[in-house]
């Protein structure tokens, strides 16, 4: 059997060639793996160590209690903030980094067995010395030091992305290590799947709805190929499908949606983006490209449509047509119609 790098040897591998590292980032990293191997356990036995009814709820709150524990036992971080609760917790140390995380994202898939997952991202401290404040979080999406999913499917797997790029690890569980699978992992740049939140289409904006219709008109249309549609309900499935095989995912900007139905820029949409960017491909938010955006609180949220570079841009260059007058869609064209992404 060909041997293969774990993500022990990995993380030390990589600190040998940075200048003045402490180890404080890997082993920040580490402690969140561990916390993504315990999370993976308790997932896996799902009702069986959850009892009654509340089953996402249970195993989400157990998950939060899981990953704050394992992440605060040491002494590199400063301060975390959850998603769960958009609240800031300090560790009682003085450490360098800071973390976001989502410890259980789309939990309510989990009464019908299906894949969920973790996100979290990391940042310097600005100042270790004082205890950290809110306004510590609140910085652009490319000052982050790294930021990864832990899919939690028919196997563990961790994708982790730094300034060097993207990996992923898969759970071996019989030696209780995470093993290289996927290295120097890249986004193709062109994509013939769509994973559309299709709830709000009434008020998607027509830039949105131009690319969508594009889309179905299929190799009849403008596009001149079939797309087909990839819906999981869960962002860590379909960033982890994106990251594998290309893909666009589209949770647009609706005139009449809800501030509450978009993302969480800290603690979701800033890590899949930053993911999603250092393998190439691009996250934007219709006009703006997600990591420039300046974070105005902690529990901010924003639309994300990320993926494949080459359909990124196009979505990005109907949202500036449509801005400046050059759009000529007709937008009371009704969306779904007898050829659709939905047969």
């Amino acid at each position: 059997m060909t041997q293969r790098t774990t993500l022990t040897q990995f993380l030390h591998e990589g600190q040998r060639h940075v200048a003045g590292a402490t180890g404080d980032f890997t082993g920040l990293v580490a402690d969140v793996a561990v916390a993504g191997k315990t999370i993976a356990n308790a997932v896996g036995r799902g009702a069986l160590l959850a009892t009654g009814d509340g089953l996402a709820q249970q195993l989400r709150t157990l998950a939060a209690d899981l990953f704050l524990e394992l992440v605060s036992a040491t002494s590199h971080l400063s301060a975390t903030l959850s998603r769960d609760d958009d609240a800031i917790r300090e560790t009682g140390t003085r450490g360098r980094y800071l973390l976001t995380f989502v410890p259980l994202s789309s939990s309510s898939n989990l009464d019908i067995n299906y894949q969920t997952g973790t996100i979290f991202s990391i940042l310097r401290a600005p100042d270790p010395d004082r205890p950290a404040r809110e306004e510590d979080f609140l910085q652009p999406g490319r000052e982050m030091e790294c930021a990864g999913l832990v899919q939690y499917s028919g196997s563990t797997r961790l994708v982790l992305a730094t300034r060097l790029g993207v990996d992923g690890f898969t759970l071996d569980r019989e030696l209780g290590e995470y093993v290289l699978t996927h290295p120097d992992v890249t986004v193709p740049a062109a994509c013939d799947e769509v994973s559309v939140h299709a709830v709000g289409s009434r008020s998607w904006e027509p830039p949105v709805n131009r690319y969508v219709r594009e889309c179905i008109a299929g190799a009849d249309g403008p596009r001149g190929r079939d797309f087909r549609l990839r819906w999981s309900a869960s962002l860590v499935a379909d960033a982890s499908r994106i990251l594998t095989r290309g893909g666009v995912f589209l949770h647009p900007h609706g005139a009449n949606t809800r501030n509450g139905d978009h993302l969480s820029l800290l603690t979701e949409v800033n890590p899949v983006a930053w993911i999603v960017e250092r393998a190439g491909g691009r996250a934007i938010t219709g006009r703006n490209d997600i990591l420039d955006l300046q974070p105005t609180g902690i529990d901010q949220r924003v639309p994300l449509l990320f993926g494949s570079r080459d359909e990124v841009d196009r979505l990005h260059s109907h949202h500036i047509d449509y801005t400046e007058g050059r759009d000529g869609a007709d937008d009371e064209q009704p969306l779904f119609t007898t050829r659709s992404l939905f047969r």
